[in-house]
């Protein structure tokens, strides 16, 4: 069963990069969740920890909901 939305948001949420320490740091970490508030957001990769929040999955298109679950 998956935690998120779809197996790629599984993926992408929890993705942990081994060379880096932080994860804003990493060029492949794309997606942020927030789990104490449910919140999910595209990285951006500009040297700072800001995300774009986003209600909808970016690979599957499902709605995302407070429990991450729809």
């Amino acid at each position: 069963m998956t935690k998120h939305c779809c197996e790629q948001m599984d993926l992408f949420s929890s993705f942990n990069c081994e060379k880096h320490n932080d994860t804003y740091e990493c060029p492949d970490v794309l997606i942020a969740y927030t789990e104490q508030f449910h919140k999910y957001g595209i990285i951006i990769h500009d040297g700072g920890s800001s995300v774009i929040s986003i209600s909808y999955c970016p690979f599957c298109g499902s709605k995302l909901s407070k429990s991450g679950l729809n």
